[in-house]
């Protein structure tokens, strides 16, 4: 009775140590991936195109609430000119350009530390006044109508030049923007009657603006790439950021604001 009541004394204490040890392996720093992940703090600039203000604007929070020591700045504008701006020594982290073109500028300059990966497209849609008092129901009506165009050297101006192009539609515009937002901006003031802007940008000024789909966008969609600088002030920070926009969380509030995930 007595070896009985040994065995099973040596066999509790036997688990007890198995147990100990797995849990003290689970903790250890060389079991803990947030442990070993490279320390996030500082300020991480990212340069972005106009169309990704937005949304951009949301992942810096949610980034920030992740990574408490860090602090995202962000600078968005026309992607051909934060380009230039990059290329003329602007300190940058990560730069996320409208289109393949306007990070070559980049890229050909050898300032990446990595090659580009398209994270998100996007389409055009004819930005109207709400109610969409002309009747525009396509690009061949913005012959009739004062239109705003983004320049042609931009992204979204290059779009609207290939979707033109395809429908047969020759087009004066009445102004040429800079980017995206100037454009949208026209039509919300009612100095033109339409715009050739980003679906996207149509969905988050859905309250002062209707979009016009026409079936020409679909040749005319933008990818959008991304990329650390390859002397990135804070190289630790650009990684991390590039990481979380590849996470589920991220893919959701890009896919919410209108923008194709591949």
């Amino acid at each position: 009775m007595r070896s009985a009541r040994s065995l099973l004394a040596a066999t509790a204490v036997l688990a007890l140590a198995v147990g100990l040890t797995a849990c003290t392996a689970n903790n250890s720093p060389s079991n803990n991936s947030a442990q070993n992940a490279p320390k996030v703090e500082g300020t991480v600039t990212v340069f972005a195109a106009a169309s990704l203000k937005e949304s951009f604007t949301e992942l810096g929070k949610r980034f920030e609430a992740a990574y408490p020591g860090a602090k995202v700045t962000f600078n968005f504008g026309g992607s051909s000119a934060l380009a230039q701006s990059i290329v003329s020594g602007a300190p940058v982290d990560v730069f996320a350009a409208a289109s393949p073109a306007t990070m070559k500028t980049v890229t050909d300059a050898k300032l990446t530390g990595q090659d580009p990966r398209v994270f998100v497209r996007n389409t055009l849609e004819i930005a109207v006044a709400k109610g969409n008092p002309k009747h525009i129901a396509g690009l061949k009506d913005l012959g009739g109508a004062k239109t705003a165009l983004c320049a042609k050297e931009v992204p979204c101006g290059a779009a609207a030049v290939t979707a033109l192009k395809a429908a047969g539609v020759e087009l004066t515009p009445a102004t040429y923007e800079q980017d995206v937002k100037g454009a949208l901006t026209k039509v919300e003031l009612g100095e033109v009657d339409a715009s050739l802007v980003y679906r996207t940008d149509v969905k988050a000024d859905a309250a002062k603006i209707d979009g016009v789909e026409f079936p020409e966008a679909a040749q005319a969609v933008n990818d959008y790439p991304v990329v650390a600088l390859g002397k990135a002030p804070n190289a630790n920070g650009a990684a991390a950021f590039l990481g979380y926009l590849n996470s589920m969380d991220a893919r959701r509030v890009l896919t919410d604001a209108g923008f194709q995930v591949p």
